[in-house]
This record gives C-alpha cells, sequence and structure tokens, in this order.
C-alpha cells in the first residue's frame, strides 16, 4: 500500500515538473514573442488588417527648348474587384463585360476567384472608369492611375522613347532619364475584418504620389517637325529605306532634330509600322520592333564615303603635308601597291590643286594626302579627333567606330580610309567630329538633356557637357576648312545646297553598300551655316535611294531645303551680294495665324502660294512655323499646329 502512494506521489512530481517546465517554457516563449518579435507580429496583424491599394505617381512631362510637352500624361483607371466584398456576382459580371468590352468567361474567372483583390483591366480610359463608378457595386474598385501620352504621335519617336505597363522608361530619353521623371507612388490603406470585408466606419489612410520632374531638352519642336517631313518627302520620291537627319549646333553639342523615318507611333510602341504578310511569332516579332525602334542616328554605322573627306582635309592640313595651292594630277585611278583604286570621275580630273580636288571631291587627291600622313601620323589623328571613342551623346545604345587595327592597316586600307570607306562609323560621330573641326577646334559632347525642374517649376539640376580642353586642330586649321567646305557648295559639287545670301559650308558623299555587287548605295551631306562662325551644322543620310543616288544630287537639296527655312527661324541673317540682291525671289512678310480657324487661313492664304501642312485634329490654329513676321519666300512651307 505504501508502496503503491509512493509511486502515485512521484507521478504527481513529476507531472508537477512538467508542467512547470512547460509553463515556464511557455512563459519565455510569450516573453521572447511579446518583446523580442513584437514588431513581426504587430506587421502580420496589420497586414491582415489593412489593404493596401498604389496610388501611381505622374511622369514628369518631356518638354522642348520652348516649353512644348513632347510626353505628358492621361489620367486613366484600373478596374479591380475583391471577390469576399461581392454581393451580386452577376451583376457585377454582367457590368464588367458590357463596359470594358470583356468576354464573359475571363471576367467570370476573374470575379469568381478567391483572392485579396484581383485586377480586371488596366489603362481604362477615365470615362468609362466613372461610369462604372456610378454602377456602385459592392466589391468593384476603380483607381485612377497614369498612362504616358505623346501629343505628336511619331514625332521624334527613337528619341524620346516610350514607358512599359509600369510607367517605367523603355528605350530613348524616357529610359536614359528614368530617375528624373519617375515619381514617387502614393498609398491608400483601409481597415477590414477577420473575412476580408473594409470597415465602413473606419476612415482610409492615404500617403499622397510625389510626381516625377519635369525634363526640358534642346529638340525644338519646329525644326524637328519640317526635318521630319522633308525626310518622309525624300524617302517616298526615292523610294528609300531609311533616311536620317540630324541637325545640331556645333559650338555646344546641342541637338535640335534627330529625325529617323520611317518613326513609329508612340501612343502604339508594339504595333509595327508596316505591314507584315502572314503571321509572326512572340519572337519574331519582338526581332521586328527591337528594329523599329532602334535610333540609326546613334545605334548603327555605316560606310561614310566622302564626307570623311573632311577628316583627311583637317588631318593633313594639321600636320602640314598639303596646301591650298598643292598641285595633283588625276588621272582616274590610283596604284597602291597592286590594287587600282578609281576615282568617281572615271576620265579622271586631270591636274587640280588641293582646293580644286576638295571641290570635285576627288579620290585620288585625297589618297595622295593620305599616303603623305603615312599610317602611324593619320591613325594618331582618329585619336585626336576622338573618332577612336563613342561621343557620350545621352542616348543609349551608342555604337562605336569600326577601324582598322593600326597593325593591321596597311597602304591598301590607308587609300580607302582616306576616302571613307571600308570602316564604318556612326552618323552622330561623324558629326561631332566635322564640327569640331569647324568650331575651332574643340571637341564637344552631343545631348538633348538641358535641365530638370520640380511639378512646380524650380529648378533641380542643369545639366553640363564635357568639351575638349585640348585643341583637336588650330583655329587656323579650322578656318581653312570652313572655307574649302564654303567652296564645295559654292562652286564644287555640293552646289545643290547652295542659298542666296547664306555662306553655306558643306561636303557630299556617295558610298557604296557591302557586298559591292548589290550596287546599293547611301548618299548623304553634311552641312553647316554661317560658314564664317557656324551656329548650326547638319546631316542627311538617304538609304538605298531609287534611280540617281549622288550625295550631291538628292542629297544636298534635302539641306538646303532644311536651312531656307530654318536659319531665318533660328535669328541667322541673310547677307546678299549685289548679284544675289538683283536674282532675289520675291518675299512676303508671314501672318499671324494664331486663333483662326482653318476656314479664315484658307481665305488669308489664297493671295499666295504657301503649301499649307495643319498639324492636329482641331478647328482653330495655336501656333505656326515660320513664325508671323518672318520673311519667307511666297513658295514657302506653312505648319499649322491646330488645338
Amino acid at each position: 500500500m505504501d508502496l503503491q502512494i509512493t509511486r502515485n506521489r512521484k507521478k504527481i512530481v513529476i507531472f508537477f515538473a512538467f508542467a512547470l517546465v512547460a509553463c515556464i517554457g511557455l512563459c519565455i516563449r510569450v516573453g521572447y514573442l511579446m518583446i523580442f518579435r513584437a514588431e513581426y507580429y504587430s506587421e502580420l496583424a496589420r497586414q491582415q488588417q489593412e489593404r493596401e491599394r498604389s496610388i501611381k505617381a505622374a511622369r514628369g512631362m518631356i518638354v522642348d527648348v520652348n516649353g512644348n510637352v513632347l510626353a505628358t500624361n492621361k489620367t486613366v483607371c484600373t478596374i479591380s474587384v475583391i471577390h469576399n466584398q461581392i454581393e451580386d456576382e452577376e451583376a457585377v459580371i454582367e457590368m464588367l463585360v458590357s463596359e470594358l468590352e470583356l468576354d464573359e468567361e475571363t471576367v467570370r474567372k476573374k470575379v469568381t476567384k478567391v483572392t485579396a483583390m484581383e485586377k480586371i483591366k488596366s489603362n481604362v480610359d477615365k470615362e468609362t472608369g466613372d461610369r462604372i463608378r456610378e454602377y456602385d457595386l459592392q466589391g468593384v474598385k476603380v483607381d485612377e492611375d497614369y498612362k504616358r501620352y505623346y501629343p505628336y504621335n511619331e514625332l521624334a519617336s527613337k528619341v524620346i522613347g516610350f514607358t512599359g505597363s509600369d510607367n517605367q522608361g523603355i528605350i530613348g530619353l524616357e529610359v536614359k532619364y528614368d530617375s528624373f521623371l519617375k515619381g514617387i507612388d502614393g498609398k491608400i490603406l483601409t481597415l477590414t475584418d477577420a473575412r476580408g470585408i473594409e470597415l465602413e466606419e473606419a476612415s482610409e489612410t492615404r500617403i499622397d504620389s510625389v510626381p516625377g520632374n519635369n525634363l526640358r531638352i534642346s529638340l525644338d519642336l519646329n525644326i524637328q517637325m519640317y526635318a521630319q517631313q522633308l525626310a518622309e518627302k525624300v524617302m517616298q520620291q526615292k523610294q528609300a529605306n531609311r533616311v536620317s537627319i540630324v541637325v545640331m549646333n556645333p559650338q555646344n553639342g546641342e541637338l535640335m532634330a534627330m529625325v529617323n523615318v520611317p518613326e513609329f507611333d508612340l501612343n502604339n510602341p508594339y504595333t509595327l509600322n508596316y505591314v507584315v504578310e502572314g503571321s509572326l511569332d512572340t519572337e519574331a516579332k519582338q526581332e521586328l520592333l527591337n528594329r523599329m525602334w532602334r535610333n540609326e542616328s546613334i545605334n548603327d554605322t555605316y560606310e561614310p564615303g566622302s564626307t570623311f573627306k573632311v577628316i583627311t582635309m583637317a588631318a593633313g592640313l594639321e600636320e602640314g603635308v598639303v596646301s591650298l595651292t598643292d598641285s595633283f594630277s588625276c588621272p582616274g585611278y590610283r596604284t597602291v601597291e597592286d590594287r587600282i583604286i578609281r576615282c568617281h570621275k572615271i576620265a579622271g580630273h586631270g591636274g587640280e590643286t588641293f582646293l580644286e580636288g576638295a571641290k570635285v571631291s576627288c579620290n585620288p587627291v585625297f589618297i595622295d594626302v593620305g599616303q603623305r600622313l603615312g599610317i602611324d601620323r593619320y591613325y594618331s589623328y582618329f585619336e585626336q579627333f576622338g573618332l577612336l571613342s563613342k561621343t557620350g551623346i545621352d542616348l543609349p545604345g551608342e555604337a562605336g567606330t569600326i577601324m582598322h587595327k593600326k597593325e593591321n592597316m596597311g597602304l591598301v586600307e590607308l587609300a580607302t580610309v582616306s576616302f571613307g570607306q571600308s570602316f564604318q562609323i556612326t552618323p552622330i560621330q561623324l558629326l561631332t567630329t566635322i564640327s569640331s573641326l569647324i568650331n575651332g577646334g574643340t571637341r564637344i559632347t552631343p545631348h538633348f538633356a538641358v535641365d530638370v525642374t520640380d511639378a512646380n517649376g524650380e529648378l533641380i539640376k542643369t545639366f553640363e557637357y564635357e568639351a575638349s580642353k585640348e585643341e583637336v586642330v588650330s583655329e587656323e586649321t579650322s578656318e581653312t576648312v570652313r572655307y574649302i567646305l564654303e567652296q564645295v557648295v559654292e562652286s564644287g559639287s555640293g552646289k545643290n545646297a547652295y542659298i542666296a545670301g547664306y555662306h553655306i559650308g558643306g561636303k557630299t558623299a556617295t558610298s557604296e553598300k557591302l557586298p559591292r555587287s548589290l550596287n546599293k548605295y547611301i548618299s548623304s551631306f553634311v552641312g553647316f551655316a554661317p560658314a564664317d562662325n557656324p551656329q548650326v551644322i547638319a546631316i542627311v543620310i538617304i538609304d538605298e535611294p531609287e534611280g540617281v543616288y549622288y550625295g550631291g544630287t538628292i542629297a544636298a537639296p534635302v539641306i538646303k531645303e532644311l536651312y531656307d527655312n530654318i536659319l531665318p527661324y533660328l535669328g541667322i541673317e541673310p547677307d546678299y551680294t549685289e548679284t544675289e540682291q538683283k536674282n532675289l525671289i520675291p518675299t512676303v512678310s508671314m501672318p499671324d495665324c494664331s486663333g483662326l480657324s482653318k476656314t479664315e487661313v484658307n481665305k488669308l492664304f489664297n493671295e499666295y502660294a504657301f503649301e499649307v501642312k495643319y498639324i492636329g485634329e482641331g478647328e482653330i490654329v495655336t501656333d505656326q512655323f515660320p513664325l508671323a513676321g518672318e520673311e519667307v519666300t511666297e513658295d514657302s512651307v506653312v505648319i499649322l499646329y491646330l488645338e
């Protein structure tokens, strides 16, 4: 009996000991959770009791140098449902199918899905979102959002770029300056009960979004618009693959226009800008989209042809191996080692000075200059001119020059490079290098971004760009290069770019694409004005024109037409000689069209021979190019912007 009692007592002691240990362990655990894990479990409880909805921040605008809006935002809506708050599933499904024009099966699957919140559709126009709100159906949420909007559709599409569904930059300036343009999203916090239903008596906690900053760029809407129209016109006339036009200030690198047609619609960036026969798989379509989005002015390289003779010219003059009056002979070819390299004039130019050879773009003359320089000295000028490094333009994906390695460069390669063949360069690199050779010898950085301001207009940042402290060439060499290129336009191969009253310098080029057997060409022209103090430089590149393909014949007139309209706009006044004054085409003062309707404009222009182009879909004119009061010829193109 005593033995049994003793055993029972031991069991009781052991039981209470275990119970005590368990209680102590439980207390320790509770204390640990309350003291050391309190924040963690409080956050879990908060997440369970709160529902969070995002308030998208408005992305900053991109505006041109004059403040014209190139990229902004449209208010759109995101439609979602909260399953456990829906009282009438069928009514919700019917309404969403009707208003959002979605198929019933897709909507039903989302509405009946048991989730905290299910997105039905985003980027819904505000009018539709407002109508859905008016139904006042439980469980349906309408949140306002922002969608990127580009007022000018295709204008400068490959420069500006576009954003994705998350409003983050994809290409162009949108991605380059995404950190400035994107804002900070806000939040709406609501309390829910254990079932996840929002408590009506509980107030919402709102953390407002912070809008992004605005980016001002050097691009000029009027110049870009006019250059794009010229590019589209020549592409259609010559049935070319592509046409690029870049306009820049050669003194500081500010880019006024960059056109690469065909452009694409920024508001529909995933729609190809041409018709494709048959169906495409995802990979094939993405490849075509990537090609469509490429900015040929900076992402692609090409053989520059005779425009590169400006580099050979400057190197030869700077090194002192050639002067304007040096004599040359062109029999129509040069023999270099075992290779016969022909001039574009098969019969040859005969005896000529260096200036005369430059005016007619004689290949043998520039081959001789290259040979006089030699491989080592010529290659050193590539480095001195910055040709072997990238320009540093503020756009993504810049390609570099594809040049022979110095150790692989023989006399034949030296000869072909000297007149612009057997290597490749980007248009922006060529334009930047020539700018440094005509602006007095300063290597500049081509760029778009000027400054950043906040939503209230307060200045946040002014961008600064590197300029080479060391002279690329001397002022004397730069002055001689300007003089030669002015003679090219005045009475040489670039005479189709001549404009009475303006001193324009330039260089033509006609380069044959690889493989040579295809007989495909690239026609181009680089021109700047005024020749004695360049304020603007431009390049036009026409890829695979049909029919006549010579740069002096089809590319030079494009720059002439461009400058004929934009030089007065830029405030560069003509300086006529007596002969030019006598042969002037009569000009008229451009009337002010602001505030007029299209009907009133048509009546006003009855007495003029203007070619009028309307931009926009409204009825009232809000802006114009050329500006009111400018002196223009009666055959000018007038661009009128509508509401």
